[in-house]
């Protein structure tokens, strides 16, 4: 079990997005592209133990946020800038969610891949897809 380090510098602020809905906001120290799980310690206490466990299998996306109040009312553009992160993607989701960003790591055997938004005034920093639970993805 991943405990958190003394101090947030290392950590992630992440929303997670189940796919039955739920949103669940807090910081993130051991994720790895590559794990099939990783634990989610609450926002409004960081520091402490334990945090939730939270499998792969059970998500939509995990995304990684400059802050976890957002930006309520913009609407992120569709129009992608000019980026340094890769091929041009977009994402339709399970739920009928599309998603427009650039990726450098799509790999279908793996469990997902990250997108970097295609609206760099965006709360998201990166997005991390989960592979088996999106309905297509196409470069555009």
């Amino acid at each position: 079990m991943a405990a958190p380090p003394g101090s947030l510098d290392r950590a992630n602020r992440a929303v997670v997005a189940y796919l039955d809905g739920r949103r669940l906001k807090g910081y993130v120290y051991d994720f790895s592209a590559l794990k099939d799980r990783f634990r989610l310690f609450p926002a409004d206490d960081p520091l402490g133990r334990g945090g939730t466990e939270v499998e792969m299998k059970d998500l939509k996306a995990v995304f990684f946020v400059k802050d976890f109040a957002g930006q309520p009312g913009y609407h992120e553009s569709q129009l992608a800038e000019p980026s340094t992160h890769g091929r041009r993607i977009e994402v339709t989701f399970s739920d009928g969610e599309q998603m427009l960003g650039t990726t450098e790591g799509y790999n279908l055997q793996r469990v997902g891949f990250f997108i970097f938004p295609a609206d760099v005034k965006s709360n998201n920093v990166r997005i991390f897809v989960v592979n088996k639970n999106i309905r297509q993805a196409k470069w555009v």
